[in-house]
Formats: C-alpha cells, structure tokens, sequence
C-alpha cells in the first residue's frame, strides 16, 4: 500500500506488520497567520521532537507503519486530550494549544494567545484528521493480525527545569502504569532495557504516556500501546541546528531495534 497524506497534518506510510509507530511532535508546518501571534523565540520551535523521523526510519524495515505529523506541537498539541483536561495533575505541563514553550517562556506576545473559539477550530482542522487517521490504521491493522502495537516516539530536551527537577534518565518507557498494553509486553520490552548498558531508562516515572498511549491503548481489546520518550542527547546535541551524530546513533539505534523486534516477537508468540 503506498503512503497516504493529508495537508498540513500528517503523513502515513502504512507497513505490513501490526506495528504502528505515531510520531505526533515532529511537524514543523505553522500556518504564517499563528505564526504572526508568536513570539521570535517561539518561531524556532524548540521544543519539536528533532529528527524522530529519520531516527525511526529504520523501522520501515521491520515492516512497520509510521504516523508522521506535519504540523507544529505549538500549532495544537496531538498527545493531548480534546477536552484540555491534564495528564498529570499537580504538575506543571503545556496546552491542548500551548501558551508556554517548555523553559515556561511565554508562545504568544502579549494578548495574542487563541481564544476558546480558535482552540476548537484548530482542534478540528489539525488535531482531529491525525486522530482519525490513528483510529482507522489501528482498525485495519486489528483486523488483519487480530493484535495491533502502537508505538509513539518521542523525544526532549534532557534537562528543563521549568517541567521537572534534574536531568531525565535517557530512555523513558511509559505504558500508563501498565494499564496500556499487556503485562507480557511490557516485561519484554523491560527486558531489552535491563539487558543494555548504554543509556539509563526508567519504566514509567516522569513520562507514563500521553493522551495517545492511554486512550489508544487497551490491551483486551487488542490494541497495545507503549511510548518511548528519549533524551535528545541519546542522539544528538541538545542545541540547534539540531543535527543527529553519527556515533551516538550507532549506540542508540541497535536499542531502539532491539525494542521494536521485541514488540514484534511478543506478538507472535
């Protein structure tokens, strides 16, 4: 099947496994008219998930289907509930429509932050489609493997203090405290992380899953979802222009290999 597109929201490339990788921070499209409200900082778009795409690309050998989004996370959030409601109550975190870049700094100048009627339109010209699409490549990989693995892929910025104390572990596995994907799943891929020696990792701590892997994931329905949030620095330096090193990814991507065949075998077996 070839790749399949929508404008200014995603890219789909489906694979021929029933694995599904979501790579819903990577866009950099920002219609010039949001553009014009931001401030010079926020135009940079610091806080994309630089080079997923090509980090993952490997992937498609595997046989899996990747999600790409192609609008900016300061545009509308895609791994945040419809409704704006937090992911983590108590914590300090962004917007379905962000106001805050991730160092607290303000997106909007003064007064130029979208209204409740500008948040739902955005809400059903972008973020609606990619969720659409989410659904209905789920729906047809279901039906066809009877088991489907959504894979979101992240990364950040390995120290922000305005979000949480201290440097992230390298490698961050969220399976919404287990409740994302089945028990089996979820020790096999902590196996992988157990076995490395490369990168520090931690099993649902700071980052359990977005909106995506929890709501996406329901394992007795048969649609497992895990999210892997990665340090930037597993790949590249944390500064622009952003550009993935060659040694650090032959560390990293024989791990990330290693995650994706794991997911894979689980579902065989």
């Amino acid at each position: 099947m070839s790749a399949t597109t929508h404008a200014m929201t995603y890219d789909l490339e489906p694979g021929t496994t029933p694995l599904l990788i979501s790579l819903p921070h990577v866009g950099t499209d920002v219609p010039p008219e949001i553009a014009a409200d931001w401030t010079e900082a926020a135009r940079a778009l610091p806080d994309t998930d630089w080079r997923l795409e090509t980090i993952y690309a490997f992937a498609r050998e595997l046989g899996a289907g990747i999600l790409r989004a192609k609008v900016s996370r300061y545009v509308v959030d895609l791994n945040r509930p419809p409704d704006d409601q937090p992911l983590y109550p108590g914590a300090r975190t962004t917007e379905l429509c962000p106001t805050r870049m991730f160092d607290g700094q303000p997106i909007y100048q003064d007064g130029r932050a979208p209204d409740r009627a500008e948040v739902a339109r955005r809400r059903a010209q972008y973020w609606q489609p990619y969720h659409d699409a989410l659904s209905r490549e789920l729906t047809r990989l279901q039906a066809r493997y009877g088991q489907v693995i959504l894979w979101e892929g992240h990364s950040i910025k390995s120290r922000l203090p305005w979000l949480f104390d201290g440097q992230l572990p390298d490698l961050n596995l969220g399976t919404a405290d287990g409740q994302s994907c089945s028990p089996a799943l979820r020790q096999a891929l902590c196996a992988v992380l157990e076995a490395q020696t490369v990168f520090t990792y931690v099993v649902d701590g700071r980052f359990k899953g977005g909106y995506i892997t929890r709501h996406y994931g329901r394992p007795d329905q048969g649609w497992q979802a895990v999210q892997l949030e990665m340090g930037w620095s597993c790949y590249m330096d944390e500064a622009p222009p952003y550009v993935p090193d060659a040694a650090r990814l032959e560390r990293l991507l024989p791990v990330l290999e290693a995650l994706l065949r794991a997911a894979l075998a689980w579902r065989s077996a």
